[in-house]
């Protein structure tokens, strides 16, 4: 399972002890690759290095979680989301430095099927959306967001290169999307951090419930 550093909030501990207990690999996308302390932002994130880690340790799959913008007012602060596709024109990047990285990349079918019949939880997983990538780490402008509204569900800074370099390597990959925020311009005002991280812990301790319920779940449904 891969998450943001705080992704999963206070409750998010218990979380990935479970799943380290349950055999599985947890892996915490903005942590320093030498496993100290500190964050490392969205743009300088390894991903090749992530997904390798996850390779050697023998996993064929992945489900991350993904702290996301809002594309649509009917899609609010608290909802989940698993997409089925996404656009990165400006990552994605392929670990190949040859013609091994053309082809199609996207999320692993099967296992979103699992993924969405094993979640329980409130609120419910939406199936299907799209993921938009900004290269980040600054949040999107208002005019940004007008042009990439008609045409994604959300917005993101990480899924879309994690999906692609996992592919890259043999390894299915499936996300949750978790709204933390309207994207900027959606609101009243314009986004803030406060607001971000207001509606990321709002967000933490039920995305920590329905994960609690998944995990073993999903591993049921994928043996």
């Amino acid at each position: 399972m891969i998450a943001g550093s705080t992704a999963l909030g206070p409750e998010g501990g218990s979380v990935l002890a479970a799943a380290r207990a349950a055999g599985a690999v947890t892996l915490q996308r903005h942590a320093p690759p030498d496993g100290g302390e500190g964050y490392v932002p969205p743009h300088l994130i390894d991903h090749g290095a992530n997904m390798r880690r996850l390779a050697a340790e023998g996993c064929d799959r992945a489900l991350a979680l993904a702290s996301v913008g809002s594309l649509s007012p009917s899609l609010p602060v608290g909802s989940l989301v698993c997409p089925d596709d996404f656009i990165a024109l400006q990552r994605a990047v392929s670990v190949f430095p040859d013609a091994r990285g053309h082809g199609t990349r996207g999320f692993d079918a099967e296992l979103r099927v699992r993924v969405i019949a094993s979640w329980k939880a409130k609120p419910p997983l939406r199936d299907g959306g799209v993921y938009w990538e900004s290269a980040g780490p600054r949040f999107e402008t208002a005019a940004e967001v007008r042009m990439i509204r008609p045409h994604a569900d959300v917005v993101g800074m990480t899924a879309a290169s994690e999906c692609v370099v996992a592919a890259d390597l043999g390894i299915a990959y499936a996300a949750i999307c978790v709204v933390d925020n309207l994207a900027n311009g959606l609101g009243a005002e314009p986004l803030t951090i406060e607001e971000f991280e207001a509606g990321r812990a709002a967000s933490a301790a039920a995305l920590a419930a329905g994960l609690a319920s998944l995990l073993p779940r999903l591993g049921e449904v994928a043996a």
